[in-house]
């Protein structure tokens, strides 16, 4: 596991409607790439946290 995780929000009218986690960030814009194919009405978004805010 490396420091940084990647969190890929999902936004539909506003609301959060899914969030992923991710290890790095191919995975993460591999993820996004294939939602914005299947729901093109959704934003999405990626950005790296410290691993340590997410997990102790």
């Amino acid at each position: 596991m490396t420091d940084t995780m990647w969190k890929c929000d999902q936004l539909r009218a506003g609301q959060l409607y899914n969030r992923m986690m991710f290890d790095n960030e191919a995975e993460a814009e591999q993820f996004a790439f294939k939602m914005r194919q299947m729901e093109p009405d959704q934003t999405i978004s990626i950005e790296a946290i410290e691993a340590s805010q997410f997990w102790n």
